[in-house]
């Protein structure tokens, strides 16, 4: 069968399933969207790049399949690179089509000529630069499976306009389907190491059932794994705590007896101590993060390290383990758990873990999260909102959040007892990232509820694609806590800068958020005062037919606590005033 480049790119993506693709179109890309008219694939018109690389992660974080967007060469290729290196360091699965100047004009700095490839090499998975149209389909399939296997990831595909033209002879190409086999010949480096080495497994057992005060630290490697039940089995079966990183908030239930919550810089306490106190860390597809560690020299001092990861990079990268196992973190439980129940069935048994319970149960109750009501006449306090909207979504609402304190307050406040229902910026920390992320979650949920909780600093980068939710029909629900502050900034400022605040005062009033969402075609409310807080939630809740935008005028001045100042050790984690005694009152801690 003749085809055309784009032709065949199309089809190509039909091939590997995909239903949707977000993009924005322009004059290198151009031939690609003539095809899609006649293609059952349903394309989101964004209203910038950045906001179709954002939907395509927000799409993967909820669906597990990969995100696809497509966009123009030069300045629309450069406009997606903060989500690709989003999706690099978060470890999502995306797809990136770029359009390129014609071959012969590559390298001549011709109009719209940006050498996207060479730009993004360092925060890609791989990409590819396709010079011939016959390559096309070949490439779309590698880009696949590169991008969904080992350690998911975004790939990007870069298409000289020429080989895609419906009237150039070098688009002109003879369809084909590569298979399995052919795929993975072509790639002769690639072969993911999936099934974990037996003997390290069997070491890492016998460790388990020897640890006085084990703690599994679960990172986000448990989703991208879809090992969610084989973590719950594993540790009810050794009836072990589990931390949940940033990153793998609802790979465990919060409301699970095992379930210490979020460590790190404002996790919570227990869950920041227990892995500090513990002599045991089995840690399942996290990668100890200076945001989880704090001061690595200090962290987890007594503990021995089980360290499971699809990537042996990530392999004594931080910290050296004891046990290192390459594989799937789902493949690898689940034989973990095989091993374990056979060594239990020869008579090994495990120490008596009630003091380390008890121990556990002590700092819960003296330090539980918290926060000090308001007065009469105050601003909203967030964490507030946050309870009212947690307990008005249906348990497996979807969440999406920016960066920064609202980012911290949702994944300490919302109860996520279902995985794959959290959507936000881990490693990169992109502001912005909130609104078109739930845009395109609630695209490949929606049957589900989808909550954006926002800040007004990160609300103003991408709130035009609200623009795209409201003509498309997509009712996303977005929070935005307006403090009037770069919130987490200011806290910083505040508590190490001496209160000197530069630069982080945004003004409550400008711009006024309900008539911009308006304009955008959303329903929009503001709330000023506790009473209204839930009767508006409820509104917001009956509405499913567009965007609604509820605006939360909150206090500036409220932290976010627990905290451990960059660079200091995990053992001076700070709580609250009203947590602390005089002695900690009195410390003064420097971020390093």
């Amino acid at each position: 069968m003749q085809l055309n480049g784009g032709q065949a790119l199309i089809k190509a993506l039909e091939m590997e399933g995909v239903e949707v693709i977000f993009g924005l179109p322009g004059g290198a890309i151009l031939p690609v969207y003539d095809p899609i008219i006649d293609s059952p694939i349903r394309h989101i018109l964004v209203r910038h790049e950045q906001g179709a690389g954002h939907m395509a992660e927000g799409y993967a974080h909820a669906t597990g399949k990969p995100g696809v967007a497509m966009v123009t060469s030069g300045p629309g290729a450069t406009n997606i690179v903060t989500p690709l290196a989003d999706a690099y360091m978060d470890s999502v699965p995306m797809i990136c089509i770029t359009g390129q100047v014609a071959t012969s004009s590559i390298g001549t700095d011709a109009f719209q000529e940006a050498d996207i490839t060479g730009i993004t090499q360092s925060v890609t998975k791989h990409n590819f630069l396709v010079t011939e149209a016959a390559d096309i389909p070949r490439v779309i399939r590698e880009a696949f499976h590169i991008a969904t296997t080992g350690r998911p990831g975004p790939v990007l595909v870069d298409i000289p306009k020429d080989i895609v033209g419906p009237t150039n002879p070098r688009s002109a190409m003879e369809w084909y389907w590569p298979t399995d086999a052919e795929v993975t010949a072509g790639l002769p480096g690639y072969r993911p190491n999936t099934t974990g080495h037996p003997r390290k497994i069997k070491e890492a057992a016998e460790l388990i059932l020897a640890a006085e005060r084990p703690v599994i630290y679960a990172g986000g490697g448990i989703l991208k794994a879809r090992a969610a039940e084989a973590l719950r089995e594993l540790a009810e079966l050794v009836e072990i705590p589990v931390v949940t990183t940033l990153m793998a908030r609802g790979a465990f239930p919060d409301d699970h007896p095992l379930c210490l919550g979020m460590p790190g810089m404002h996790g919570n306490y227990t869950a920041i101590m227990s892995m500090q106190e513990s002599d045991l860390l089995i840690a399942l597809g996290s990668r100890f993060d200076d945001r989880v560690t704090g001061k690595v020299p200090d962290f987890a001092p007594l503990a021995k390290i089980i360290h499971v990861d699809i990537d042996p990079a990530e392999l004594g990268k931080v910290r050296r383990p004891d046990v290192p196992i390459v594989g799937d973190a789902n493949l690898v439980i689940q034989e973990l758990v095989k091993t374990i129940k056979a060594l239990k069935a020869k008579g090994d048994e495990q120490p008596d873990l009630q003091p380390w319970r008890s121990t556990l149960s002590g700092w819960q109750e003296k330090f539980p999260l918290a926060y000090e009501q308001p007065a009469e006449g105050d601003l909203l306090k967030p964490q507030m909102v946050l309870e009212a909207l947690r307990d008005s979504a249906p348990e497996d609402c979807i969440v999406a959040s920016g960066v920064g304190q609202h980012q911290m307050w949702t994944s300490q406040y919302w109860t996520f007892r279902h995985p794959y229902t959290w959507v936000n910026s881990g490693g990169l920390g992109t502001m912005g990232f909130s609104v078109p992320a739930a845009i395109g979650a609630k695209v490949g949920r929606p049957d589900r509820m989808v909550w954006a909780i926002d800040g007004d600093g990160c609300f103003q980068m991408t709130a035009q694609e609200l623009v795209t939710a409201a003509a498309e029909r997509i009712p996303v629900k977005i929070a935005i806590l307006n403090n009037a502050y770069l919130g987490m900034v200011r806290q910083w400022q505040e508590m190490f800068y001496e209160e000197r605040y530069s630069e982080v005062y945004l003004s409550p009033d400008l711009p006024d958020y309900v008539k911009w969402a308006e304009a955008m075609g959303c329903v929009a409310f503001r709330v000023e005062h506790p009473d209204d807080i839930q009767p508006t939630i409820d509104k917001a809740n009956a509405i499913d037919d567009r965007p609604v935008v509820i605006e939360f005028r909150t206090d500036a001045s409220e932290k976010v606590f627990p905290m451990v100042a960059a660079g200091q050790s995990n053992s001076n984690v700070q709580v609250p005033d009203f947590q602390r005694t005089p002695a900690q009152a009195a410390q003064k801690e420097t971020p390093q």
